[in-house]
């Protein structure tokens, strides 16, 4: 048996997760309404234009889409003009500048060398700590590909900063592979697309929602009391918040931002790390090197602290400690038996997740409802296994 009539559908957050599940739902016929706890759409992607200097801000630092997915390439293209952009990152440590992530000239800075490929991993080969047999932790982890020199210069310091924990607190999966070239290539992404938004991501998501299908509610969170009008629910805030916390709260990390303006260039390309432990940042980010196709004779940086997110503030990405795992399992177990409401993106599976994978996430999950809604059978909760 099949049902083909439109359903009204609560949707929880106006960024890309929401953005996109309201868009699809909408051109196949159902009434959707988007509730935005913000004064603005597009989540944490949120961009915006600096009054005093006309730079395009990314107002909660600095996001560059990249991907290897046609159909989420294809899918951003129908909805704003994206410019290839190639993000370079530099960090300053001990006094120098290097260039991220490590390659063969921050291996021949850091040791005073003029080695060629082969001999560079000779060199690491015998760096690494090769006692080290299962690691256990990040800084084994570490220790075990790239040995001391590296590990202390690029990763220690900042990695304190970045998680607010010693390297030896912090689950090995977190360096998930070697992060050194063994050439010159300097360009932090390796994806096939990438690419900024010209007008900003705002735009994008803007036009994302452009449809008479979708009502836009800003500065107007989704309650439980919302629920009850609305046929199906897709949660995209924090997973423990749709059930208020009932068996404690995950853990987040948030991010405080120091504002810079200047004449000219403050840095001289577009962010900036930190890595010395003494430095309290994490890293600058200069926004109008995100828009080279743009010139202003002014700039504008902010200053990144990282710490733990406290109950009033905005969570930017899950921590997943050993203790976060078991509290998690808790919850996904209870998301998945909760009827009529769908769990979505970055917060709503307590994963990091960069904007392709959740544009992607959110293709599939629409695909989902939709045929769920054809068929009349039950929506599940999780498209993902959080």
């Amino acid at each position: 048996m099949t049902t083909r009539r439109a359903r009204r559908i609560g949707i929880a957050g106006a960024g890309f997760s929401g953005a996109v599940i309201a868009r699809q739902l909408a051109e196949a016929g159902h009434d959707v309404v988007v509730f935005e706890a913000r004064d603005h759409v597009a989540g944490n992607c949120h961009t915006e234009r600096d009054p005093a200097t006309g730079v395009m801000i990314h107002r909660y630092g600095p996001h560059i889409f990249h991907t290897a997915d046609e159909r989420v390439w294809s899918y951003v293209n129908r909805f704003g003009a994206m410019v290839a952009f190639n993000h370079r990152v530099r960090t300053t440590v001990q006094g120098r500048v290097y260039l991220l992530p490590v390659n063969l000239l921050t291996i021949n800075q850091l040791f005073g060398t003029t080695l060629g490929p082969d001999e560079a991993r000779a060199l690491i080969a015998r760096e690494a700590d090769s006692s080290i047999g299962e690691p256990q932790n990040f800084e084994e982890q570490a220790l075990k590909f790239m040995g001391r020199r590296l590990y202390e210069a690029f990763f220690l310091g900042y990695t304190r900063k970045q998680w607010g924990l010693a390297p030896s607190e912090i689950p090995a999966a977190v360096l998930k592979r070697l992060p050194l070239r063994f050439t010159y290539e300097d360009s932090y992404f390796n994806h096939p697309h990438q690419a900024i938004p010209r007008d900003g991501y705002t735009a994008v998501v803007a036009a994302i929602l452009d449809h008479p299908g979708i009502e836009v509610r800003l500065s107007t969170p989704y309650t439980e009391a919302d629920r009850a009008d609305f046929d199906h629910s897709v949660w995209s805030g924090p997973l423990d918040a749709w059930f208020s916390h009932r068996y404690g709260r995950l853990g987040y990390r948030t991010l405080d931002f120091e504002e810079i303006r200047a004449e000219g260039d403050h840095l001289g390309c577009a962010v900036m790390n930190y890595g010395d432990l003494e430095v309290p940042y994490t890293r600058i980010a200069e926004h109008k090197h995100f828009a080279p196709w743009e010139e202003h004779a002014e700039t504008v940086c902010f200053r990144e602290t990282s710490r733990l997110a406290g109950e009033g503030d905005t969570p930017y990405y899950p921590i997943r400690l050993a203790q976060d795992k078991s509290l998690l399992g808790r919850y996904v177990d209870a998301a998945r038996v909760e009827p009529d409401v769908t769990f979505v993106g970055r917060l709503g599976t307590y994963r990091y997740l960069d904007m392709d994978v959740t544009i992607g996430e959110a293709l599939t999950a629409a695909d989902g409802i939709l045929h769920a809604f054809e068929h009349g059978t039950a929506v599940p909760s999780l498209f993902v296994d959080a």
